[in-house]
């Protein structure tokens, strides 16, 4: 008899442990009915009846899908290495069980068709910089192709984009020169600009130089004028005679003569001196005196 309790109670024991189960936060459950879809589980606490019921977990959690590199052939058939990371989030469980066997597989699938696909439409060069754009329309592509399986396609990463050996070299190489023609143009550059800083400043030497030496003589010639009217307004004031400048230009004769000119020139206007040379002549021949002697100048007749 209490064999026969014990089997029943060990029955109830197993029923009722199969009849609850426990859904955590990041799940949830699909209860199935002889096969067949019943409903969707929230998390927490969920009773089924066992042999006639199951429950399948799908975990909501945003998941990372790790698409292998793969070679790809660009719009001017250089072959290129490229890789991706696809992050994705279950929004419907019933859908990502029931129409899809297996989700990994078809995105992965998926990815590496369309990225051959966008990066054959492509420059080799456009697609080393282009990452951002590779990685907005393979995840547009993607989010709308598993929209039907209940899944939201978050992000997608290019993880790496690898020429072969022999185009990293010659890009290498390019870089290379690129830099150094800059480096040439730079130094040519500093080189002609310092001949001109330097032409300029020589030409505002020279500029400078003239200038001074313009207000130099000008300053000059001013004295020299100043000079000139005083002493012509000194000697009109004075009211000097005939005999007081003839005696003062054979002063000046005697010390033009003395000077390292070869030639004389007389001004036009010497008949009136000469006049007064004659007067001087006559004077000192009354006085018992000699007269003074008077050179002869180059041009002159005595």
């Amino acid at each position: 008899m209490m064999t026969v309790y014990t089997v029943a109670v060990v029955l109830i024991v197993m029923f009722v442990a199969k009849s609850v189960w426990i859904v955590r936060q990041f799940e949830r459950g699909l209860v199935e009915t002889l096969g067949k879809f019943s409903k969707v589980v929230d998390p927490g606490l969920a009773i089924i009846i066992p042999y006639f019921q199951s429950v399948r977990r799908v975990d909501v959690r945003e998941q990372v899908i790790d698409v292998p590199p793969q070679e790809v052939i660009t719009k001017d058939n250089a072959t290129v290495t490229v890789d991706a990371v696809i992050y994705f989030q279950v929004t419907d469980p019933f859908k990502v069980v029931y129409n899809i066997s297996n989700f990994a597989l078809a995105a992965t699938k998926l990815a590496q068709t369309n990225l051959r696909n966008i990066v054959g439409d492509m420059q080799l060069d456009e697609t080393l910089t282009s990452r951002e754009r590779i990685n907005t329309h393979l995840r547009k592509v993607l989010d709308e192709a598993t929209d039907k399986w209940g899944v939201r396609v978050g992000r997608v990463e290019i993880q790496k984009i690898e020429p072969p050996k022999d185009i990293t070299d010659s890009m290498s190489k390019q870089m290379k020169a690129e830099r150094e023609k800059r480096a040439a143009i730079l130094d040519a550059e500093g080189i002609k600009q310092a001949a001109i800083l330097k032409a300029e400043g020589a030409k505002t030497a020279a500029i400078l130089e003239a200038e001074g030496r313009s207000l130099a003589i000008t300053k000059i010639a001013d004295a020299e004028k100043y000079e000139t009217e005083i002493v012509y307004g000194a000697i009109h004031a004075g009211r000097p005679t005939n005999d007081l400048i003839a005696i003062k230009y054979l002063e000046m004769l005697g010390r033009m003569a003395d000077g390292k000119a070869t030639k004389i020139f007389l001004p036009l206007e010497t008949s009136a001196v000469l006049g007064s040379l004659g007067g001087i002549a006559e004077l000192f021949h009354k006085n018992g005196e000699s007269k003074p002697e008077i050179t002869q100048l180059p041009g002159r007749k005595p």
